[in-house]
């Protein structure tokens, strides 16, 4: 299976027969068999129709859209559901259950915090020049994987704020790691105002798309998380899948910079937002690519494993 990444503008998509064909200003570029298709992926102004959408959504093709100057506005279409209802009982049934719910956030969260705990220490190995700081932000890794062991009944409310202690520690030391010409001081979006916030927003966006995808084909409903409050719009089950998977964007985007697969000059400002260039575009989506393919696995199996616990909890609840 693969990925379709459509970043030019004045490009039609047109199904002729069971291929997909891309135009790019009225001539065609190339074709793809829809049942190669796992997603496609919008990033500019692309012309398509409803019969289309319905078509690739029939097929399991998820199209994932980005809009705005900054891909801000994102709409993801995904086929239709698994056909076992019991799977999302189980799963509505889990999030009125506190317990469960403290034990889900405490997990993915232990589990988040090791990962950047990790790439910190691999960071003061190949950073000694940087010791004082990465220490200090391993340290406060430390101190919040010691709380979240040591009282093992904390709140999910707690949970969220020994997470929110602990990420911003660790972006204090990951700032470090980067060249002062990238201006990256610590996180920010909506817009991202450097290039490292760009790349990152823009990894864990498609990574998030990935775990819909994978929640959905698994017949959950990826907006009714544990962890991530409910909230209109929001998916948040799939916020919380991606979790402990953010130091491995984190881990990533470092690697991009540090190999020069991207540079300072990828990217340009507009306005108050940080946007990454378009030949800097198609380097990151290829380089996406080959990153993603064993985390979605993992998403698959993660997403596999709660659908049958789920479907077990509410079949049984309804024979009782």
């Amino acid at each position: 299976m693969t990925s379709l990444y459509l970043d030019r503008r004045e490009t039609a998509l047109k199904l002729e027969g069971r291929v997909l064909s891309v135009y790019i200003d009225g001539r065609r570029e190339g074709s793809v068999p829809i049942h190669l298709l796992e997603r496609i992926v919008l990033r500019s102004s692309v012309a398509l129709d409803s019969g289309m959408l319905a078509r690739l959504a029939d097929a399991g093709v998820a199209v994932i859209a980005f809009g705005g100057r900054f891909g801000r506005s994102q709409a993801i279409v995904l086929g239709a559901t698994h056909n076992e209802a019991a799977r999302r009982i189980g799963q509505i049934r889990r999030y009125d259950d506190p317990a469960y719910r403290q034990r889900w956030s405490r997990r993915i969260v232990i589990g988040k915090i090791r990962g950047q705990r990790r790439l910190l220490r691999g960071a003061l190995a190949r950073r000694p020049d940087q010791r004082h700081a990465l220490t200090k932000a391993v340290d406060a890794q430390d101190q919040a994987l010691a709380r979240l062991l040591a009282e093992p009944d904390l709140g999910v409310d707690q949970v969220r704020g020994v997470e929110g202690a602990a990420a911003a520690g660790f972006f204090r030391g990951y700032t470090h790691v980067f060249a002062p010409e990238l201006d990256f001081t610590g996180r920010n979006r909506r817009p991202p105002r450097d290039p490292v916030n760009a790349a990152l927003s823009l990894g864990y966006s498609l990574l998030h798309a990935d775990a819909a995808r994978s929640l959905q084909t698994a017949g959950l409903d990826p907006m009714v998380g544990f962890f991530h409050e409910l909230d209109f719009g929001r998916a948040s089950l799939a916020s919380d899948l991606i979790e402990p998977l953010r130091p491995h964007v984190e881990q990533w985007v470092w690697e991009c910079f540090r190999e020069r697969l991207l540079r300072a000059e990828d990217f340009k400002r507009d306005g108050e937002g940080c946007l990454l260039g378009k030949n800097a575009r198609q380097r990151y989506f290829a380089a996406f690519e080959r990153f993603a393919r064993p985390r979605r696995r993992l998403l698959r199996r993660w997403s596999g494993k709660l659908a049958a616990q789920f479907a077990e909890d509410g079949g049984r609840r309804q024979i009782e």
